[in-house]
């Protein structure tokens, strides 16, 4: 195996082996910190009689193989050896096992102290000093500074061979005020230095940056926040949760209250897992609500950022990002980077300092003196932008927010700025009229721009005036695509009247001003699909955010609802570059971002990449399916079969003739199966009546500040009740379970066969809810839920003390934090805009059992990157992928061998690693965990005999943002997979041995995210399946793992595929479906087309249901499209609800038709009496296509021209004349 040289301050996460090449000395002294070992290599040399002293950074002794060959070569040889170990035995488990057990084995003294002033009981145990020295090493670590470090290896010297013993620890001060030059100082010396009337802005860092000299960044920013005007006051604290540096913060804090607030410190003082934490000094009453935000002192060298285009290292990413983001902090930038200052030849170790970059100091300068200004200036002279986005580029599809009525909650946020006293003049008179002023202008659609009016123009001169700003690469980068501004489709020539310019639509309304988000460029030249992933915007996607920054000046910008396409340009993953596109074109201003709480990935990748600050908001309101029109016929048809059989013979042949002439109408036959067998076909049809009825839509959209009313509260507060919650006792159990348990019913209505006959006594309780026959267990659960109704409607008492204890906790947990979504959601924008701070919380699927993240308003964030898969997950995907092996195995009669899984960065962080779970499982691999940190640490291989079913080769293809979030994810993946492929196993136990070695993750390009197909869809240019396919292989050929980091592998991942049996995608929630998003058909649809190409035939494609972690299901693609249209799409409960939005509800129309074809055109899921279903509801039914024509008449346009299409290229042959009819009267004449 190959041994890498020690590279100072870099982390090799154990990727590779190092080989610190040290010899043996008297004394060896561990640690991860660089600056204690700065300290330490001074003070050796200032001493008269060191001690032999070897230095090792823990960093580099990660690899089991590093640690062995030191250990072996160098401290087995050793007297003593001292490692310092941040954080606990968790976090270096083998090496603290491997050095405690050979080193008790050779005889050599050995001390783990903890890394920070916190006892740590388990260190103590296994150290074999006394427990007076040990104290001692440890004080004079946990001080610091120059004597203290000189001391302690006189210390050193002293246990070795009992050389005078030298005085104990001096302490220094563990939290204070330092400048430049000074050193330790006071607030009023930093006063002398500030000036008056200037914004206060604490600058937070450890103390043992004074106690090491790795002050270079904390010197710069200073000088930086000077230039720009505010008041730099740099405090040092031992951490943030050290009582003493709590107080000092407090009582600085009160002296000089700060306007914004700088932290350099890593980790939180909260934890992700929300069960009990300190409080955070940064958010006491002193701290004056300020924005808190993090500056990442980085531990990787500049060169590997500068690089690469990660950003930041897997440790970097968790310690300063992933879990500050629990207390709510800002992300900025990477301001310094560590590198090597020299190499100590007398300690054998290269001395690392930390290095600042310029212009990253710079520009969070800028971004702290932006947020200092927006805090300062009044409400009524505040400039803010709001942005909309709009992907398709479709005029009805403007105003892009999945589960939000955008237009609406514009038209609310713009009333509540004005109430709040922000200039705010022209208001539309509501959504209507906000989105018949959007259209007036100049919008994203090219055909008729030309002819529009309105809008905003920001001159060619002025757009240059900018535009030469940017970095030379990255106007390179944009002109070698797009070429000279002028060029540019959005610009308008120079005229003898008009000065000409980039038409951007924008409306002004007063100080706020409403823009519609350019598209990224692939509406020009749609062909860049084929093999852009990463392509730059073009001139005038500049210029729209140009416009705002510089000619209105914003103070700052929201983006309105999940999501724009800023977040998403190319650059790095993280601690972005001035040639990242994302910062290049935002620049350091204000970002705020209402956002879905359920999606914490995409909200994520706003924070980390455009510095946003999340107000997130509550999801639509959900509800109970129902029955409805043909169903309801079918219902009651089957109801009169079963009670007529066995008593009217001649009836019975009439009903079965009937039920078997509607689903054959319907469809219904297809999509469940029918197989001709009478019996058997009749039990489906009863079964997936009853499963459609009992499915969760949604009923209507979110509005922005406002929490649903009436009937839909009713049914969310019952649709977050249904299933348990927390611990699932008590107030927390499943309020269905327990009206089930109070009424003495012996079944659990939550799993149970639905269709199955009821043979259970009818208490009248549920007997008098309803007139309808009640014979199934499925009619026995309807009964429930009416009852829960009527319970919610206060108009009956529980059943009993079971149920009285659930709705107690509705009326006095649930119902109160659902009132306060709403108002908070308001508060937390309007807390944003006044420059202050933003409470965060956590995120994740409220019907999923997650009512910790209600109320809704704050800054959400994800999850600590190193506790995933958790065990809850685990216990999920053992239970998937066991299910799914059966299925497959009794749907095709053999084991799937080979698999391939998608995995999306969002759905994992919402679910603690459900995917990856899976995935592990299907390899029968288990991941082992730090019982004390909850950390995953490694894995296990179970046993063939113990597994007891061949393993399955699984490949996993990765989205761009789970390959920014999760880095170390991928290395479990890929290390497991290196360790199945390794076992001496005959192929047909272990399919990987056959299928050969090579990558098993893949992704976008570095930098790059999505699957490729959108463009290709939107912009009608494919001709066949294979395109798809093409596009698919060409974005995601890109292989991680080791020694890969997003190399283009197009034959790797082409072999993969070739080999795959089956394509496996799972849904952890029903608060969204397969056709609301481009993203399954873009990953579900582009692998099938690309297996289908590449191997001459169809695999079967599994859309599981992860939605109940308790009861996953497994369901093919088929399955699950048919459930959604019939449950959902045709459904008026639904269509109903979205009609209460006007435009917004048309577009959602709209893209449900346009999600349909594209799975139709690259799955074939989609069927022909699908489309004829959908086209008779739509525009057959009068009162719906009117209300599409009335409130959103290019979603009527683009709804006709996706069904004309879909007649066109084959994917639906109408059973109808009249609806082809239908459909031309509608498209544009020629």
């Amino acid at each position: 195996m190959h041994l890498l040289a020690a590279t100072p301050g870099s982390v090799d996460d154990g990727k590779e082996p190092v080989d610190l090449s040290q010899t043996p000395s008297d004394v060896i002294f561990i640690s991860a910190a660089d600056t204690e070992l700065a300290a330490l290599s001074t003070a050796r040399s200032e001493m008269s009689d060191p001690p032999g002293l070897r230095l090792a950074s823990m960093m580099h002794l990660q690899h089991p193989m590093s640690v062995d060959l030191h250990i072996e070569s160098c401290a087995s040889k050793a007297k003593l050896v001292v490692a310092r170990v941040l954080g606990g035995v968790g976090y270096w488990k083998y090496g603290f096992e491997q050095y405690a057990a050979r080193l008790s084995d050779a005889g050599v003294t050995f001390a783990a102290l903890p890394g920070d002033d916190k006892p740590d009981l388990e260190l103590r145990q296994f150290s074999t000093i006394s427990d007076k020295d040990y104290d001692a090493l440890w004080a004079y670590l946990v001080e610091g500074g120059p004597k203290n470090s000189v001391n302690f290896l006189h210390y050193c010297n002293f246990i070795i061979d009992q050389a005078n013993k030298p005085q104990a620890a001096e302490p220094l001060l563990r939290a204070g005020v330092y400048w430049p030059g000074a050193g330790i100082s006071d607030i009023i010396s930093a006063q002398e230095k500030w000036v008056k009337g200037a914004p206060v802005v604490p600058l937070i860092f450890y103390r043992a940056l004074v106690q090491g000299a790795g002050l270079n960044p904390i010197n710069r920013m200073v000088k930086a926040m000077l230039r720009s005007g505010i008041n730099p006051l740099p405090v040092f604290v031992a951490s943030l949760k050290d009582p003493i540096s709590v107080a000092t913060l407090d009582q600085l804090f009160r002296s000089a209250a700060p306007a914004v607030i700088l932290n350099c410190t890593s980790f939180a003082v909260g934890n992700p897992h929300g069960d009990g934490s300190p409080d955070n000094p940064l958010t006491l009453p002193s701290a004056c609500k300020a924005p808190v935000f993090q500056v990442v002192l980085s531990a990787s060298t500049e060169k590997d950022w500068e690089s690469g285009l990660n950003g930041l290292s897997a440790r970097d990413i968790a310690m300063n990002v992933a879990l500050p983001e629990v207390d709510g902090r800002i992300l900025s930038r990477a301001v310094s980077f560590k590198g090597e200052a020299f190499f100590d030849e007398a300690t054998e170790c290269p001395i690392a300092t930390y290095k600042a970059r310029g212009d990253r100091i710079s520009f969070v300068a800028a971004l702290t003196s932006n947020w200092a200004k927006l805090r300062r200036t009044s409400a009524s002279e505040r400039q803010v932008a709001l942005v909309l986005a709009n992907y398709p580029n479709k005029d009805g599809r403007l105003a892009n927010g999945v589960g939000l009525d955008t237009p609406e909650s514009a038209i609310y946020i713009l009333k509540c700025l004005q109430e709040a006293g922000y200039n705010v003049k022209d208001l539309p008179k509501d959504s209507a009229d906000l989105m018949a002023r959007i259209m007036a202008g100049p919008t994203n659609w090219l055909t008729d721009r030309t002819d529009r009016s309105g809008g905003k123009t920001l001159s060619l001169a002025n757009y240059l005036k900018h535009y030469q700003t940017l970095p030379y690469t990255l106007r390179t980068q944009i002109e070698d695509r797009w070429g000279d501004p002028c060029l540019d489709p959005f610009l308008e020539p120079k005229t003898g009247t008009a000065e000409g310019g980039f038409k951007l639509s924008i409306l002004e309304f007063g100080n706020v001003t409403l823009g519609l988000q350019p598209a990224r460029g692939y509406n020009i030249d749609p062909t860049e699909t084929y093999h852009s992933p990463d392509l730059a915007p073009p001139h005038n996607y500049l210029a729209f955010y140009f416009w705002f920054r510089h000619s209105q000046g914003a103070h700052a910008i929201v983006h309105l609802g999940k999501h724009g396409n800023l977040e998403w340009l190319p650059g790095k993953a993280v601690a972005l570059s001035e040639e990242c596109l994302p910062e290049a074109i935002l620049g350091p201003l204000p970002h705020i971002y209402p956002f879905i709480v359920n999606d914490p990935g995409e909200g994520t990748q706003a924070k980390r990449r455009s510095q946003a600050v999340i107000i997130d908001h509550l999801t639509p309101p959900m509800s109970r399916a129902e029955t409805y029109g043909p169903l309801r016929d079918l219902e009651a048809l089957v109801d009169e079969y079963y009670e007529a059989a066995g008593i009217d013979p001649r009836r019975i042949d009439y009903l079965r003739r009937e039920i078997l002439s509607l689903t054959t109408t319907t469809g219904l036959d297809e999509d469940i199966g029918f197989q001709g067998e009478e019996t058997g076909d009749l039990a489906k049809l009863d079964a997936y009546l009853c499963d459609l009825k009992e499915a969760q839509i949604r009923d209507g959209l979110h509005i922005f500040g406002k929490t649903p009313e009436g009937i839909q509260l009713r049914d969310l507060t019952i649709a977050l009740a249904r299933i348990p919650r927390g611990s699932g006792k008590e107030g927390d159990a499943s309020l269905l379970r327990a009206m089930a348990d109070d009424l003495s019913l012996s079944f659990d209505p939550l799993d149970c066969d639905l269709a199955g006959s009821w043979q259970d006594h009818k208490p009248e309780a549920l007997a008098s809810v309803s007139d309808d026959i009640w014979r199934s267990n499925g009619d026995t659960v309807e009964r429930l839920e009416l009852l829960a109704q009527n319970l919610m409607g206060g108009t009956i008492q529980a059943p009993g003390p079971k149920s009285a204890m659930v709705i107690n906790h509705i009326n006095n947990n649930i119902t109160p934090k659902l009132a306060a979504c709403g108002p908070s959601e308001i508060k937390g924008l309007l807390n944003a805009l006044a420059g202050e701070f933003v409470y965060p919380g956590p995120s994740g699927a409220p019907t999923r059992g997650r009512l910790d993240v209600l109320p809704t308003g704050r800054n959400f964030y994800s999850v600590d990157s190193r506790a995933i898969p958790t065990p809850t997950a685990w216990a999920l995907g053992w239970k998937s992928a066991n299910l799914l092996i059966d299925k497959h195995l009794q749907d095709h009669g053999d084991w799937p061998r080979s698999l391939l899984l998608t995995a999306w960065g969002t759905a994992n962080m919402r679910t603690g690693g459900d995917d990856i779970a899976q995935c592990l499982a299907l390899m029968g691999v288990k991941p082992q965990w730090d019982s004390a940190n909850r950390r995953v640490t490694g894995f296990e291989i179970i046993p063939a005999s113990a597994l007891g079913r061949p393993r399955v080769d699984v490949t996993l293809r990765i989205s761009g943002f789970f390959r920014d979030a999760f880095p170390g994810l991928i290395d479990l993946v890929d290390s497991a997979a290196r360790a199945v492929f390794a076992l001496d196993e005959p192929s047909n136990l272990n399919p990987a041995k056959g299928n050969g070695s090579g990558a098993r993750v893949y992704g976008s390009k570095p930098g790059a995210y999505g699957a490729g197909l959108q463009a290709l869809i939107d912009e009608r240019i494919w001709d066949t399946q294979a395109d798809f396919g093409a596009a698919y292989l060409e974005w995601g050929s890109y292989a991680y793992g080791k020694g890969r980091t997003g190399n283009q592998d197009r034959k790797g991942f082409e072999t993969r595929l070739g080999q795959v049996e089956a394509i496996v995608q799972n849904q952890d929630n029903r608060e969204h479906d397969l056709l609301d998003s481009d993203d399954y058909y873009q990953f579900e649809g582009g692998a099938a087309a690309a297996i289908t190409s590449l191997q001459g035939q169809a695999r079967p494609i599994y859309h599981n249901d992860h939605s109940r972690p308790e009861r996953p299901v497994i369901r093919t693609l088929d399955d699950e499209m048919a459930r959604v249209i019939r449950s959902r799409v045709l459904n008026p409960k639904w269509i109903n609800g979205v009609k209460r939005h006007g435009y917004k509800g048309a577009f959602e129309i709209a893209a449900t038709v346009d999600y349909m074809f594209a799975f139709a055109a690259t799955t074939g899921a989609v069927k022909s009496h699908h489309f004829d279903a959908v086209e008779a509801t739509f525009l057959e039914d009068d009162d719906n296509r009117n209300f599409i024509a009335s409130t959103n008449a290019p979603a009527l346009r683009e709804i006709a021209e996706r069904l004309q299409e879909s007649i066109d290229r084959g994917l639906w042959h109408p059973r109808s004349n009249s609806a082809r009819a239908r459909i031309a009267e509608l498209l544009p004449k020629s």
